[in-house]
């Protein structure tokens, strides 16, 4: 296909996406007061809790319009991402052989639903996030919280909980692509776990553990998911290069016992 066609796709797809994003906007817009009374509904909470004035603050005359024009882009952004993903995959499919094309729509498959959710998990910690930082506001003080600041919080939070949902599909795709192994996922696993209670620890901050657990378990089960999936595939390359006369991804041939870094065989 010459440039120009590749460049007179790229618009058509750029259009048909941003057609999808204004479609999901409009929804949003329609449903802006629950969706609204949704996003405020933390702040209710912390106001009943600590008995005092804990509520939003616009801060100019636009600023009510500007947000709401902001929430209606974010959700367009979110409902509608199975289409714009879907039009991403179209464009890339002409230059993929079958196997890459069904590599790709498997991909795209999986990410759409583990950062939708990434994002409902992330929309489950928020009140509880929102009810401890509101607890450092000092007695007798009142929190007038400003709505642009606020929402921005709330957007940050769901996309990186939604982002972190995304590692399984990360690390198959590097898998699939041969920049990593199964035995390097499979060594890396205790640092796995770690940096994911960490990120539980920071991303919720609040006092209890059973918060954090319950955001790093399924992180946890997510990367042993994906690791059993790049199992799988190791094997059935592993057995293709051994058919080809090749030796197997840990560098040994089939006579041959795997060895482990740092040791030898006699």
């Amino acid at each position: 296909m010459p440039l120009r066609a590749h460049l007179l796709e790229l618009r058509k797809r750029l259009f048909l996406a941003s057609i999808g994003v204004v479609v999901g906007a409009v929804v949003a817009w329609v449903f802006y007061d629950q969706v609204f009374a949704a996003i405020q509904r933390p702040l209710e909470m912390a106001s009943r809790t600590r008995d005092d004035l804990v509520t939003l603050n616009f801060a100019g005359v636009a600023a009510p319009f500007d947000m709401q024009v902001k929430v209606a882009l974010f959700l367009g952004v979110i409902v509608s991402s199975p289409w714009w993903l879907y039009q991403l995959w179209a464009f890339i499919t002409p230059g993929l052989t079958r196997r890459e094309r069904g590599y790709a729509f498997g991909f795209l498959g999986a990410a759409v639903p583990l950062f939708l959710g990434g994002a409902v998990l992330a929309w489950w910690v928020l009140p509880h996030a929102v009810q401890l930082l509101i607890e450092f506001t000092p007695a007798g003080a009142t929190n007038l919280v400003d709505a642009q600041t606020y929402l921005g919080f709330v957007m940050r939070v769901m996309l990186v909980f939604g982002i972190a949902f995304l590692l399984p599909v990360v690390m198959v795709a590097l898998n699939f692509a041969g920049l990593g192994t199964a035995a390097t996922w499979r060594k890396g696993w205790r640092w796995a776990v770690m940096i994911a209670f960490t990120f539980a620890a920071v991303a919720t901050p609040t006092p209890d553990a059973i918060t954090m657990i319950a955001v790093a378990i399924p992180i946890c089960l997510l990367y042993a998911g994906a690791l059993g999936v790049c199992v799988l595939h190791d094997r059935r390359v592993d057995r293709r290069r051994v058919a080809e006369g090749l030796p197997r991804l840990d560098g040994t041939f089939p006579d041959e016992a795997p060895t482990d870094a740092g040791t030898t065989t006699a």
